[in-house]
């Protein structure tokens, strides 16, 4: 499911000290925080100084997993973001993507210019607000959620709460 984190950013990006300016917010230890979850994963994580309108990448992720092989495009799109710092809202950089991804880049050009999927995401985003989802990630099941990168036995008790709860 799609979810619009941050969807008034414009398309040009905006600085994270800016748009968590005046919050209380530590961007260093946040970052400390999800480098030390990412390293304990394998997952490779930047240092990025941007956050970038995730609207087109989420219609052509959408887009691509109506194609055969698409779901590289999202391990892409997440490279590109998290860890080399790319605006993914750049019609450029999602061409780029979707050639790495080995998709047709012509049709993910009609699919970008058109927005061929923005009523399909435009349902994600509805189904997300019903939900009350507020952050990413969210796992959901049987009703419950929690929100946040979260460790193994988090999600564990969350299908635990689940399962009790259809018993």
């Amino acid at each position: 499911m799609h979810f619009p984190l941050h969807p008034e950013t414009p398309q040009e990006g905006a600085e994270l000290e800016r748009l968590f300016a005046g919050r209380g917010i530590d961007l260093e230890a946040m970052y400390t925080r999800m480098k030390a979850l990412m390293d304990q994963e394998g997952l490779p994580y930047g240092r990025r100084t941007h956050t970038y309108n995730s609207r087109l990448a989420q219609e052509l992720g959408m887009w691509a997993d109506t194609q055969a092989g698409g779901e590289v495009l999202h391990d892409l799109l997440y490279r590109a973001y998290f860890v080399d710092g790319l605006n993914i809202g750049d019609e450029q950089v999602l061409l780029t993507l979707a050639e790495a991804a080995n998709l047709d880049t012509e049709a993910a050009g009609e699919v970008i210019r058109q927005r061929t999927f923005s009523d399909a995401v435009d349902a994600d985003w509805a189904r997300a607000r019903a939900w009350g989802i507020s952050g990413v990630p969210t796992f959901v099941a049987g009703g419950y959620g929690v929100v946040g990168a979260q460790p193994y036995e988090v999600l564990e008790r969350l299908i635990e709460q689940a399962r009790q709860a259809r018993v």
